[in-house]
């Protein structure tokens, strides 16, 4: 309280908030509402009234003339504090001085002190005492008594008075001064409450901003549901995972979605169902497993009161443990191609040896084949390995696409003797630019073009192209390679760059996944689609070459 407390002293921005608070405002708007209604009941009583007058009696003509300028100056102070014409400051100077020589110009236009209009003043300076600044109130109450104590004097001069109302003068001039010092700090605490209120409110809707800002940012998924079901709060992921509407706050949650608002419903009836579960909810055409775990908001197991939601995406948790164990299956893939290696070659090299010798007969011949055949094959299952578990990082470069092409196609068809058209690369732009390191890039491409001309040539013909362009929504470079195979089964599209996964005999099934592995090195991405008029479609989706940046420079 103390830290408080000498916060609002001095120059703080608080403390100068005080002379503009709300409060002072309000003071000023009251005040004048009973100054007008004051000015409106002595015109009424003054016009109404039998002789002698209430008020009035001795100076009739002056005490029109004040009440209705009185009148006049109540408006058009109405009008100032509404507009804002001047700071509260200098209104309150102006009114409340107005408003000391209105009531003592009335009161002796009434017969002086024994009126009873000077108790008028302790009204007016007990006001001002709440809105002004700690000297200025004993100011206004000394002007006020002096202003009382001359009037006395004056009508006795002009012997309409006497000396024994001077007694009663100073007594309302002592209760004056009486009401502006005990008001003052009543005032203050009022005003420092009141702007310590608007401080901590500044505060707490802050607060309340950065926690809204927090939680929309969460990377996990939360859902607050209401006692009826409806959703209080939902962040994007959240939304995005359950395919909600972007604003479905106040919604009930069975509306913005179903599958999530049935199950709520059903553990809110049975106590004995699991705040854990997994839910197959399907949005925006696409099925999604999602794990949600119910927590009650309220004291205990209460569950029929608010509860919240947290959201995970099954299939997130299940590719990271999915990696995870690729992780480990290749250094144990590695550490098995080390050992078997040597082994490997040895056989291979007996049957080479076995293969010279003169008195083998045909048959024998034809088991060496198959020895050094498969050994060949183990060997190449070996090279792939090892190439995975020692892969270097990569070494981007920035080059044009299209002449690159060209000449991976002549080495490949060079290499493979294929006929003029079976590999084509079809309106390649030479003008299309990417960064990626092009040695991953020619293992990519020759494992793909590689598979295209095998499943192609169980068609009966070969037709591999090669075709560029750029994506129509990001303007990214890609590079795809088209054959008239089979395709792929759709049963095995999600398996197909797994490792070791092939739909062939005598594959590796390590080649897809090699590719993936290297265009995810580069920030490229490769992708499959089925033809439409039959065959298969790999997408090289490049980064942008000109946002692109070497995270191992």
């Amino acid at each position: 309280m103390q830290t408080e407390t000498s916060s609002l002293r001095g120059d703080s921005p608080l403390h100068r908030a005080i002379e503009e608070s709300d409060l002072t405002w309000r003071v000023l708007g009251t005040l004048n509402l009973f100054r007008l209604f004051l000015a409106i009941i002595l015109l009424v009583l003054f016009f109404a009234g039998s002789e002698p007058r209430l008020f009035g009696e001795r100076y009739p003509t002056l005490f029109f003339a004040i009440a209705a300028a009185y009148l006049a100056f109540s408006i058009l102070s109405g009008v100032a504090i509404r507009g804002r014409w001047a700071t509260s400051g200098p209104q309150t100077y102006t009114q409340l001085t107005v408003d000391i020589a209105v009531v003592v110009l009335l009161m002796h236009a009434s017969g002086g002190i024994s009126s009873g209009l000077g108790g008028l003043l302790v009204v007016f300076v007990g006001a001002g005492s709440l809105i002004l600044s700690t000297q200025v109130p004993a100011f206004f109450a000394a002007i006020a008594t002096i202003a009382v104590l001359g009037e006395q004097f004056f009508s006795q001069l002009g012997g309409v008075s006497d000396s024994s109302e001077y007694s009663a003068a100073g007594v309302l001039g002592a209760i004056i001064f009486a009401i502006s010092l005990a008001a003052r700090p009543l005032a203050r605490r009022i005003q420092f409450s009141e702007a310590l209120a608007r401080q901590r409110g500044v505060d707490l809707a802050n607060l309340s901003e950065l926690n809204e800002y927090i939680v929309q940012h969460l990377r996990e998924s939360i859902v607050v549901i209401d006692a009826d079901n409806g959703v209080r709060l939902i962040n994007t992921s959240a939304a995005l995972l359950l395919g909600a509407p972007a604003d479905c706050h106040g919604m009930n949650i069975g509306d913005a979605s179903p599958d999530l608002g049935a199950y709520v419903v059903k553990w809110r009836a049975n106590l004995e169902a699991s705040s854990h579960t997994d839910l197959t909810m399907r949005a925006n055409d696409d099925s999604a497993r999602i794990k949600a775990h119910l927590a009650p908001l309220g004291k205990g197991d209460e569950r029929s009161g608010p509860i919240l939601v947290f959201l995970e995406d099954a299939s997130l948790m299940n590719a990271r443990v999915q990696q995870s164990k690729l992780a480990s299956l290749g250094r144990l893939s590695a550490s098995i191609a080390h050992e078997i290696r040597n082994p490997v070659g040895a056989m291979s090299h007996a049957g080479q040896l076995l293969a010279e010798s003169k008195a083998l007969t045909k048959d024998d011949l034809r088991l060496t084949e198959i020895i050094s055949t498969h050994a060949e094959r183990v060997s190449h299952i070996i090279d792939n390995v090892l190439q995975l578990s020692r892969r270097e990082s990569s070494r981007p470069e920035h080059f044009s696409l299209g002449p690159w092409l060209e000449d991976f196609a002549q080495e490949f068809s060079r290499t493979l003797e294929l006929q003029e058209g079976q590999l084509s690369a079809l309106d390649t732009d030479t003008d299309l630019e990417i960064r990626m390191d092009p040695s991953h890039l020619r293992q990519v491409l020759w494992n793909l073009c590689d598979n295209a001309v095998k499943y192609a040539s169980e068609t009966g013909g070969i037709l591999v192209e090669l075709q560029t362009g750029r994506t129509q929504r990001t303007e990214q470079p890609y590079l795809e390679v088209l054959d008239k195979g089979h395709g792929v089964d759709p049963a095995t599209v999600d398996k197909i760059f797994e490792p070791f996964f092939t739909a062939r005999s005598g594959g590796t099934g390590l080649g897809l996944y090699i590719s993936r592995e290297l265009c995810e090195l580069n920030r490229a991405t490769l992708v499959y689609q089925a033809r439409d008029t039959g065959g298969s479609i790999f997408r090289v989706v490049f980064a942008d070459p000109d946002r692109w940046e070497d995270v191992n420079s």
